[in-house]
């Protein structure tokens, strides 16, 4: 058996998605919604799986990180100070013959990609990219809201709350995953740039003297994030964001982009916010942000580093990390080489006959054993076992068991191996601590 990892293609991916059950397109029964994806039995569990991970890593294991769920639907305010009602905009152009619209910078040539016409574009304009919406019956300008198009607000509005609960020592970080909504004018490339996505993000509080120290320590922990991910070292690279492409508001930002099939683009940012969104606040609130030190040293407004992951991208650069072709007894075949811990289907459980009852019997009591045990494990006794092998590889199902006459006998199952096909005999009661 060779292994050789091949040039993932785009449309391998996209294919096993909806083949698989990894993601459909949204509204598809309709025509579908451009911008929009919705997850299927497996995808919904591998971005779980993932975002559990990250909860994990930088919450659940730290003891400087606070977590919080702040709301979708957000007083207006909340994004004129931070700029976003201004600023939150692209750059815009419509086709004279067609009407079609896109974004500037998406634009090569002077040619329509709809129509085809040339030297149609109109002038650029910005567009605010944020969705707009109106709280209550009344539809006037003190009803207006927005659907957030980051969840990073939600935390900055919130840091006074955590620090009148908790009183942390500085420095500390607050954390939150959930949706956001950006009204981009060209979705495209599957996941990666859509309407609707998720974000895991944390705002890190600092003393300003202790910027660089801290930033450095991230810088480190964005590499370890994705090693647990499993994607090759050499897939990620960092970005040194010069200062003119910079965010107003970023004194230091360092773009972590990965090898997509569609090229090189942005899994994660690291940025170094300063004060600035805490002055903001302070300024259109009125409130004070101050921190007070418990030395009793002077206070001050705290500055902030922000790791901003999103939840498609890395579920993305993982399918494409994981995504492997090889050849056994002179056959192709293609399956997710996923980690263990992200596999959306730990392990499958099969009877090596679903016409034998005695063989059905056994399998659905291991089953029920491994199902209580680790939760995502499947049942599979559709076609013959080494359909069910191609299958499960192709879902990335790390371990398959079966179940056949001689377990009857001696009460010993088959485990089978996704990456390297091996099989070997183990008794029952070890299978728990064999699969763990």
């Amino acid at each position: 058996m060779s292994d050789q990892k091949s040039d993932v293609q785009m449309e391998d991916i996209v294919s096993l998605c909806k083949r698989r059950g990894f993601i459909y397109q949204g509204s598809e029964i309709y025509g579908g919604l451009s911008g929009t994806w919705d997850y299927g039995p497996l995808g919904v569990q591998l971005k779980r799986n993932i975002m559990n991970l990250w909860w994990k890593m930088f919450v659940d294991e730290r003891e400087d990180m606070f977590g919080v769920d702040a709301a979708i639907l957000m007083n207006q305010k909340v994004w004129q100070a931070s700029g976003h009602v201004d600023t939150f905009t692209d750059p815009l152009v419509e086709c004279s013959n067609c009407k079609a619209r896109f974004r500037e910078d998406q634009i090569d040539t002077s040619k329509c990609p709809a129509c085809g016409k040339t030297e149609t574009f109109s002038e650029a304009r910005q567009f605010n990219m944020m969705f707009k919406t109106n709280v209550g019956p009344v539809d006037n300008e003190s009803s207006v809201s927005y659907l957030r198009p980051e969840t990073a607000q939600g935390i900055f509005t919130n840091f006074k709350n955590v620090v009148d609960s908790f009183y942390p020592d500085l420095p500390f970080g607050i954390a939150q995953q959930g949706k956001a909504f950006r009204n981009e004018i060209s979705p495209r490339d599957f996941v990666f740039r859509s309407r609707e996505f998720e974000q895991m993000e944390i705002e890190y509080f600092i003393h300003p003297d202790q910027w660089e120290e801290e930033f450095t320590k991230w810088v480190a922990l964005v590499h370890e994030w994705c090693k647990q991910l499993g994607l090759p070292e050499h897939f990620v690279h960092e970005l040194e964001v010069p200062e003119e492409d910079r965010a107003h508001y970023s004194k230091r930002t360092i773009d972590f982009e990965f090898d997509y099939p569609i090229g090189r683009k942005e899994l994660l940012g690291l940025a170094y916010r300063t004060d600035f969104d805490l002055k903001n606040i302070e300024r259109v609130s009125g409130k004070s942000m101050d921190y007070r030190p418990k030395d009793g040293s002077d206070p001050f407004v705290p500055h902030v580093i922000e790791p901003s992951f999103g939840v498609e991208r890395a579920l993305m650069a993982v399918l494409v990390s994981a995504y492997t072709e090889d050849e056994i007894n002179g056959e192709k075949r293609s399956y997710l080489k996923l980690p263990t811990h992200l596999a959306p289907v730990k392990v499958a459980v099969s009877p090596l006959l679903k016409n034998k009852p005695e063989l059905v019997n056994k399998a659905r009591e291991v089953y029920a054993v491994l199902k209580k045990e680790f939760g995502n494990v499947m049942w599979d006794d559709n076609g013959n076992i080494g359909k069910r092998y191609r299958r499960q590889d192709e879902i990335g199902t790390p371990y398959c068991v079966v179940i056949d006459f001689d377990t009857l006998n001696d009460n010993t199952v088959t485990i089978r191996n996704r990456d390297t096909t091996g099989q070997k005999r183990i008794i029952l009661d070890e299978l728990v601590s064999e699969l763990s």
